[in-house]
């Protein structure tokens, strides 16, 4: 029969209750992932024992269970499992527990919140979170051995301990926690209810709060991807994510060397969406859930996916809210990158066209992976595409063979011609195309980093926005266009800068002229192109408020072979060529949508002056 016994936890120092409650854990809800995780471990290793000893009873059907007396403010965790004799308490819970507690106390005293960051979980404090909401801890248990006998051990959160005999008939743990005056929180059955489909959902033991069963111990990433169907892998992410639209496509992540890891990230339908979707992603360890923050685990252009990721080998600090610098960190990161490399090296195999109709869901992922990732970078010059405003799909190999004939400017650096934004852009690139030449479209969030860094990796190539120059110059082939197709002499051009100088005031900084087809805009506004990309790089950096203020500066372009220019040049009033000349450079802000409000107002009054 086990023998009364009272005792002292042997800390030299202070009591490490008040740490374990104020530093340890960030969250007291804690407590409740961490003895239930106790409780489904302790089952396992029964499970594990049935193979090579006989045991007594049902192994088949174990299960935790969590229970709540309101009247009595008790939470008990009972589980099936291993048990402990009373020889077994006085190791496991009150010599291995604190093996390092002195030392512990000694090392972090004063510290304050950087305790949490610094700490190694390596002695069992897991036991002990039941002490940030209970002024009183009982263990009931039974030992699995022959002829055990039932103990309790019973401790009010000082070093102070008493064991005796227990009153457990039956195999398994009892973990009774007398809650505080400050835990009521916890005394609602909803609130645990929460709590253990925060945390518990997929342990591999059944979980019960009551009658009702919590958790599936056998989650999809757990089995073999053979065993597995489209629908399974969509049931799974619907019940991760019940509001959000069907995923792409995903991956499955099974490796056992040299570190351990299973998983499952799914593609969402991003789109353009650059943060909206981020800290889906969430860390299990062993099914335990952990956290949904992990930046360090997974390459940062990945942020963006959904899944779950499970590994024993990350390494946590003591209450398992942050992850610990550690070699194993990233060689997953590297893992996870090369994976994704892989799955989509297949997809843009296996089916180009199904690829295709994924890429503008997609692009956003391969580009920040190629702007962020070395390895992926390379990898991904094999799948990466380039669309343009016409809906097709290119490879950059595959694109630099479209446009090598028509669009090699006369030094031999082929120009790729883009837009930003379609629909603001259209009249130029209607112009582009009137010459031959392709505009490709890059309209996402990322695309000023993008385009750097493709121009970076491209031999003999650059880009250009459609709008940086007059469609005659975009790329310079080496050829005296303007004399030859130009219905205006250089007097004729002189007379009409001078009206449109007079007419423009301030907006006229910098007028010339292109010989444009006479169905081009009478006058189109552009950009310089490297003068742009400085001030959008300038704008989003520390001075971002100094240069994102700057006022747009654009060129006046006049196109010299449009009729309403002639007409303008050819009237007899000064009066009609202001007016005319005003007209057409109004055309030219309304077709990139930047006339509005009263300089709208005006134009339509201006309009309405000349055809009455």
């Amino acid at each position: 029969m086990v023998a009364e016994e009272k005792g002292s936890i042997s800390i030299h120092t202070e009591n490490i209750f008040p740490i374990i409650k104020k530093f340890l854990y960030s969250d007291h809800e804690i407590f409740l992932r961490e003895l239930v995780s106790n409780a489904v471990d302790a089952t396992r290793k029964l499970k594990h024992l049935a193979g090579s000893t006989e045991l007594d009873g049902d192994i088949d059907n174990l299960s935790v269970t969590v229970s709540l007396d309101k009247e009595a403010r008790t939470i008990t965790i009972s589980d099936e499992g291993i048990g402990m004799t009373a020889d077994e308490i006085r190791k496991y819970i009150n010599q291995i527990a604190f093996s390092g507690a002195t030392e512990f106390v000694e090392k972090f005293k004063g510290q304050g919140e950087d305790l949490r960051s610094q700490i190694i979980g390596n002695f069992g404090l897991g036991f002990y979170s039941a002490f940030m909401v209970a002024d009183q801890v009982e263990i009931n248990t039974r030992s699995f051995q022959p002829d055990a006998e039932s103990a309790r051990w019973i401790c009010d959160g000082s070093t102070e301990f008493e064991i005796g005999p227990g009153d457990k008939a039956t195999r398994g743990t009892d973990i009774i926690l007398h809650l505080s005056a400050d835990s009521d929180e916890f005394l609602d059955e909803y609130r645990l209810r929460t709590i253990l489909k925060k945390y518990c959902s997929f342990l591999p033991v059944t979980v019960k709060l009551g009658e009702e069963v919590i958790n599936e111990t056998s989650p999809a990433w757990t089995k073999a991807p053979s065993s597995l169907t489209d629908e399974d892998y969509l049931a799974f992410y619907r019940k991760l994510y019940p509001s959000a639209a069907d995923p792409l496509f995903w991956i499955h992540l099974n490796v056992d060397y040299p570190f351990n890891l299973t998983g499952i990230l799914y593609f969402p339908k991003a789109g353009n969406n650059f943060e909206v979707q981020r800290d889906k992603i969430q860390l299990y360890s062993r099914q335990v859930f952990i956290t949904d923050e992990v930046k360090d685990v997974v390459p940062e252009f990945l942020m963006l996916l959904h899944g779950v990721i499970d590994s024993p080998d990350i390494p946590l600090n003591v209450s398992r809210s942050f992850l610990q610098a550690d070699s194993n960190v990233k060689k997953i990161n590297g893992y996870i990158t090369r994976k994704v490399a892989d799955k989509l090296s297949e997809l843009f195999n296996a089916d180009r066209k199904a690829y295709e109709e994924k890429w503008d869901n997609i692009g956003l992922f391969v580009k920040y992976g190629i702007i962020s990732e070395a390895k992926f970078a390379e990898k991904a010059t094999a799948f990466a595409l380039v669309k343009n405003v016409a809906g097709e799909y290119y490879t950059s190999g595959e694109y630099k063979d479209k446009v090598a004939a028509n669009q090699t400017g006369a030094d031999g650096e082929q120009v790729w011609l883009y837009a930003s934004d379609a629909a603001r852009q259209h009249s130029y690139i209607q112009a582009a195309e009137r010459r031959g030449y392709d505009v490709l479209l890059f309209d996402s969030v990322i695309d000023n980093h993008y385009l750097s860094h493709l121009e970076q990796s491209l031999e003999k190539t650059h880009l250009k926005r459609v709008d940086s120059d007059s469609a005659d110059k975009l790329i310079d082939k080496g050829e005296a266009e303007d004399a030859a197709q130009s219905s205006l002499d250089e007097a004729g051009k002189e007379s009409l800068k001078a009206v449109f100088e007079k007419s423009l005031g301030t907006a006229a900084k910098n007028i010339s002229f292109a010989s444009l087809s006479a169905e081009d805009l009478p006058v189109t506004l552009t950009q310089n192109e490297m003068m742009r990309r400085m001030k959008e790089m300038y704008s989003q950096g520390p001075n971002a408020g100094i240069f994102g203020s700057m006022p747009d500066e654009y060129n006046v372009v006049v196109n010299a072979n449009h009729p309403l220019n002639a007409k303008i040049a050819a009237s007899e009033t000064d009066e009609d060529k202001d007016r005319l000349a005003r007209y057409a450079y109004d055309l030219a802000l309304l077709s990139q949508g930047r006339l509005t409000g009263a300089e709208l107002s005006a134009f339509i009054s201006r309009s309405l002056s000349i055809v009455a």
